[in-house]
């Protein structure tokens, strides 16, 4: 009992000692970084579960537009969930049909769910849309047409080789999806 008055009496338990170890105070007028931003880098890093919510959080920041709602699909697609992923980027191009990263997107989440033709049908309103001009979606679309078209050539004993899908960044904050046969 003392030894506690005498600590209390010379401000040894207290906090007025110590400052240096403390954080700085937050700055309630600085601007934060933008979570778009931080979620492609987390994308990109392959921390998925973080990206969502980094993206969630540009959501709520900047409210739900075209970019977001392409950002949300890709990394629910990237999280196997592929419900979600589609719900998702039928809504961003619904917001804008011209916005080529999210109609790629929706082709590749279409393929993996096995709509084939819809699928194919999206690629190609991407491929018109970007002209042609990334090599990505041209690969794509020759995917879902080999897909949809009788196979003449076949052989019995090799089956399709399956396609892994890659998202790939392309320009600020947009990515395309990958194949690799």
């Amino acid at each position: 009992m003392l030894m506690l008055l005498a600590a209390c009496s010379s401000g040894g338990l207290g906090f007025s000692q110590g400052t240096a170890n403390r954080p700085p105070a937050a700055n309630a007028n600085a601007q934060g970084v933008d979570g778009l931003l931080v979620g492609h880098r987390l994308m990109e890093a392959g921390e998925f579960d973080l990206a969502l919510k980094a993206y969630l959080r540009a959501a709520a920041e900047q409210g739900i537009n075209v970019d977001v709602l392409s950002a949300l699909g890709s990394v629910n697609l990237k999280l196997d969930r592929l419900g979600q992923a589609e719900q998702l980027l039928r809504r961003a191009v619904e917001l804008d049909p011209s916005f080529v990263p999210a109609q790629n997107n929706l082709g590749v989440v279409l393929m993996e769910r096995g709509k084939l033709g819809e699928a194919r049908a999206v690629f190609q309103q991407a491929f018109a849309l970007d002209s042609g001009q990334t090599d990505s979606i041209r690969e794509n679309l020759k995917l879902a047409i080999a897909r949809t078209e009788p196979d003449v050539y076949s052989d019995p004993n090799y089956g399709p080789a399956e396609p892994k899908y890659n998202l790939m960044r392309r320009g600020t904050g947009e990515y395309v999806l990958l194949t690799q046969l």
